[in-house]
């Protein structure tokens, strides 16, 4: 073999290296679950757990919302959406039907954390891009999970309350449906700080649906039961405003009490000056995810998980919220701006 020949063999042989690290590079940042072999325009699946309470409605709409901007972009043509009404085993069956009519992406609110790891498998195993956010599911046979942290928002609302009443006192505390992970991650942050201070008496506890009717009639309940109450540990914004309302009915004087960024609730706050404190599920998570299943379908690395930073609305930014109020439902949310550049950049930072 000659010297030319002998480098010219040597040469292809790292290119022939090169190409094929450089194919396995690409192979290995592809997202879980995806296959590569989809094309846009994708068709989108939305299994929603139940669709009754607003903020439910208010996520679904920035879901369409996203599906129409992306329907502008070439990369999807339709979103087939399905409600539970509150039923994990109907949801498993519905998302069975989407892997069946063979859609792109599933987007997911889960019913059970647990029910639907076979089902959810089997899509993945398709080449079905899976984005759960909110109400998470154990398995990790997802493409990517969307939250805000929980235990964090359990663990803030509780030292918030806890500073309020001064340390000690008798308090209640009011959480969403139990088995639903989001509101069990919510109680289990609180746990800490409610350990590290014994002079804090839980009197009850409910699981209430994210309503402010049933969290009304709970309230009233305890109330009747406990003549004496200095605050209430509120782990969702239509819980608070239920609570606050119930306090009214019989009389009751206001106290310190934790919630989220629902309107009834942000409005009661101002209108009767309460020592609060809030934070929020954004409802966008909804156009989020779906914005994250096209970009998983297209290639890009998408992560496991993506964590939402968690805002606070306190007294010194209410009222930037409240000036809001009026491009939102009664009953609804009042949720943070954003658009495909905050998207972009939430992927980015993780």
């Amino acid at each position: 073999m000659t010297k030319s020949s002998f480098f010219a063999s040597a040469s292809a042989l790292c290119l022939g290296l090169l190409l094929s690290l450089g194919a396995g590079s690409q192979a290995n940042a592809a997202a879980k679950c995806i296959k590569g072999d989809r094309k846009a325009p994708y068709t989108i699946g939305w299994a929603n757990i139940y669709s009754v309470p607003t903020w439910m409605k208010q996520t679904q709409g920035t879901i369409e919302a996203e599906v129409e901007t992306l329907k502008k972009q070439g990369l999807v043509d339709k979103l087939v959406v399905t409600d539970a009404q509150g039923d994990a085993n109907v949801q498993i069956q519905q998302i069975q039907s989407m892997i069946d009519s063979d859609v792109d992406a599933i987007i997911l609110i889960a019913g059970s954390s647990t029910a639907p790891a076979r089902v959810l498998a089997d899509a993945c195993a398709k080449g079905i891009a899976i984005i759960n956010f909110d109400s998470l599911v154990d398995t990790d046979q997802v493409t990517a999970k969307v939250n805000t942290d929980s235990a964090q928002w359990g663990d803030q609302a509780a030292k918030f309350l806890i500073d309020a009443i001064g340390g000690k006192g008798k308090i209640l505390i009011l959480n969403g449906p139990a088995g639903v992970s989001v509101s069990d991650d919510r109680r289990k942050g609180a746990d800490a700080a409610l350990k590290a201070h014994p002079d804090v008496t839980v009197l009850a506890e409910t699981n209430t649906p994210y309503n402010v009717a049933p969290a009304q009639e709970a309230v009233t309940s305890l109330l009747f039961a406990n003549p004496e109450i200095d605050g209430i540990l509120s782990l969702g914004g239509a819980l608070s405003a239920g609570a606050v309302l119930a306090l009214d009915k019989q009389g009751r004087e206001q106290v310190p009490i934790t919630g989220e960024n629902a309107r009834q609730f942000l409005e009661l706050w101002k209108e009767k000056g309460l020592k609060s404190w809030a934070t929020m599920q954004p409802n966008w998570l909804g156009a989020f995810a779906t914005y994250t299943a096209v970009q998983a379908l297209e290639g890009k690395d998408v992560p496991a998980f993506v964590k939402i930073p968690l805002p606070v609305i306190d007294n010194s930014n209410i009222d930037q919220y409240l000036a809001r109020a009026a491009d939102f439902p009664a009953d609804g949310y009042i949720y943070s701006p954003y658009d495909e550049e905050l998207f972009k950049k939430l992927l980015a930072e993780q």
